[in-house]
């Protein structure tokens, strides 16, 4: 193997870990605790390090290719295409679709404050019946 003039040794040593999570991350979330279970038994460190990063990147809680993704959706999200006209029509979408998301979650919160003063009227009223009824006596 030869070296690229830009290329480096040390670039070469460093991407061992970069493909060491891809390999795991194609394999799923199984493969993430072999190697954490692996690792703590031949040295607990190792173990403990892999359990820090699967919950730190959320691998533990999520599917592994999950997080990954989102990420790389938002970075294209965001990146510009070239094209002017394009841009400026994908700027206004993501502030339109940003806008009916607020308003979509204010809704959602009116209704549920709605609901909320329904059934506590409702108690209220329940509690107000109880207490004019006379109760039956019992001897």
């Amino acid at each position: 193997m030869q070296l690229e003039p830009t290329e480096t040794p040390m670039s070469t040593v460093a991407s061992w870990p970069g493909q060491a999570e891809q390999w795991l991350d194609q394999r799923g979330k199984g493969a993430w605790i072999a190697a954490m279970v692996l690792g703590f038994i031949f040295f607990w460190p190792v173990g403990l390090a892999l359990l820090a990063y699967m919950i730190w990147s959320k691998r533990m809680f999520s599917g592994c290719k999950h997080a990954r993704n989102k990420m790389t959706h938002a970075k294209h999200a965001f990146r510009s295409s070239g094209n002017t006209a394009f841009d400026a029509y994908k700027a206004e979408t993501l502030r339109r679709l940003e806008e009916e998301q607020e308003a979509f979650q204010d809704f959602l919160r009116r209704l549920r404050e709605a609901k909320d003063k329904t059934e506590f009227d409702q108690f209220m009223e329940d509690r107000a019946r109880r207490a004019a009824s006379p109760e039956p006596a019992t001897e």
